[in-house]
């Protein structure tokens, strides 16, 4: 089993090195009384990237000695207490940290990345198609007919695709939009992570921008 071990990056903004180790370390006396220290075979910690965070690997062997996944890890139920019990033991040493709101108390589902990326290469598709149909002038009228009857034949099976995906996530995608109302008024002093939020927040900007021009596209 591989575990990513890490917290947003402002907990670690301005921490020494040593402090930054003792994060780590308290975080492998954690695991090790949950899964057996002897059990774990590798825990490194990557300091080269924009966030510092550690992967920690281990067997997943039973107490009597079983290889068994699903019964350490067990269930979402099971994670979440792992979570709530993970902040108990840091929060001890990093006061500072901060527990996130968990999905079982907000309901929210996760908005998967593929919606996101979706919604992105759609627009950009839309954005391309309105640029055909700007173009159209009596000379080419004829030949961009045939170019943009081609686009859009790709676009709306593909529009009409996400729009039954998108409706699944509507309601955590309306909380982003609320969220990112609040979120806009305080971007000039934003950290980095404010600024993610505020970004995942416009989903919804680009999810009407690709209705209306879905419902705008006249039939001719």
């Amino acid at each position: 089993m591989d575990t990513l071990i890490t917290a947003s990056p402002e907990l670690f903004r301005g921490k020494k090195r040593e402090e930054i180790k003792l994060f780590f370390q308290t975080t492998i006396d954690f695991l090790s009384r949950k899964i057996g220290k002897d059990n774990i075979f590798a825990a490194t910690v990557h300091m080269d990237e924009k966030t510092p965070h550690m992967h920690l690997c281990f067997t997943p062997i039973t107490e009597d000695g079983r290889l068994l996944a699903k019964e350490i890890i067990s269930n979402r139920v099971q994670l979440t207490k792992w979570q709530d019990d993970f902040f108990t033991h840091m929060v001890k040493k990093f006061p500072d940290l901060e527990h996130g709101e968990s999905a079982s108390k907000t309901s929210r589902q996760h908005i998967p990345t593929r919606v996101f990326k979706q919604t992105a290469n759609l627009s950009k598709q839309a954005a391309r198609i309105q640029a055909e149909i700007d173009s159209v002038n009596p000379i080419n009228a004829s030949k961009k007919k045939a170019e943009i009857g081609a686009l859009l034949d790709k676009f709306f099976p593909r529009m009409e695709s996400f729009e039954t995906q998108v409706r699944k996530y509507q309601h955590e995608i309306n909380s982003l939009t609320k969220e990112n109302t609040s979120l806009e008024k305080k971007l000039d002093a934003a950290k980095p992570s404010v600024k993610d939020q505020l970004e995942s927040g416009k989903l919804q900007q680009e999810i009407q921008f690709l209705r209306q021009f879905y419902t705008d596209t006249p039939n001719e």
